[in-house]
């Protein structure tokens, strides 16, 4: 049983930008507390919206991209994905764009599966998940000067045991791979 009660309130004082770089501003909140009658500060990460995209070949391949995060120091095994660009004219022309730049693979038949927030604590971004159906081989992958990956087919009913067995640990790429399951 749950007891709903009304939770106090929180007002933004002030707001300071303390740090920029290219694919994210560190923003310093001044906020006020009605509980407690305080002033507090909060750090925010303002982020670009992302996307990520299943690519689903005619043999129910799951085209997937190896790369290096720095975050973990380590390989992922991932569905492509990034920012969302001020050129993008919408999260799927985005999400179409990174499948190309990544892996190679296009699709006419793109359907979206939802968007989240991949950590409310501390962003106010969100995430924007599609599905792409009987993708094919269209370009070589194209990367930036510090990206590189590595295209690698993974048959679509694999892809519960590879979340198990820590072969996939993306949280926002489980995440897509949740929304399919779900039909949404």
């Amino acid at each position: 049983m749950s007891t709903k009660r009304l939770l106090h309130t929180w007002q933004r004082r002030s707001e300071q930008r303390v740090y920029e770089c290219r694919v994210f501003t560190v923003r310093r909140d001044r906020s006020f507390f009605s509980r407690d009658r305080a002033e507090h500060d909060f750090h925010v990460l303002e982020c670009p919206d992302w996307v990520n995209i299943i690519p689903l070949t005619p043999k129910n391949e799951v085209v997937m991209v190896r790369q290096f995060r720095h975050g973990t120091r380590a390989l992922t095994l991932e569905v492509p994905g990034g920012m969302i660009d001020p050129g993008d004219a919408s999260p799927l022309v985005a999400a179409r764009r990174e499948m190309v730049e990544e892996c190679g693979f296009d699709s006419d038949d793109v359907r979206p599966l939802g968007a989240i927030h991949p950590n409310p604590a501390l962003q106010a971004n969100r995430c924007h998940s599609f599905v792409a159906y009987d993708v094919a081989a269209c370009a070589e992958p194209t990367f930036d000067s510090t990206e590189e990956t590595e295209v690698v087919l993974v048959p679509f009913d694999e892809i519960p045991d590879r979340i198990r067995d820590g072969s996939i640990t993306h949280a926002l790429v489980v995440v897509a791979f949740h929304w399919l399951a779900l039909g949404t």
